[in-house]
């Protein structure tokens, strides 16, 4: 398992960057407007940019690394008739 500060310092891309930079602008806010909502958000975003998740966890919308599975088998088909029953 990675410790805290491997995770904060790999693996950056350009969602992070913009976690950080609007939770960063977001704090702000909050401070020069005394708005808890806003402080409320930007310590969401920001608690994102330290733990390197999303809404769906982490990595949880990127598509898997692993190769398509193999199409499976053609299936048998057998054909199956009725008998009609004759009553009399």
């Amino acid at each position: 398992m990675k410790t805290i500060v491997e995770n904060l310092f790999t693996n950056w891309h350009l969602m992070r960057w913009l976690r950080l930079g609007f939770g960063i602008f977001l704090a702000v806010q909050s401070v020069q407007y005394h708005d808890a909502l806003a402080g409320i958000v930007a310590a969401f975003f920001l608690f994102q940019v330290v733990t390197n998740t999303g809404c769906c966890g982490s990595t949880g919308c990127a598509m898997p690394s692993s190769r398509l599975p193999e199409r499976p088998q053609e299936a048998e088909y057998e054909e199956i008739k009725s008998q009609e029953n004759k009553m009399g």
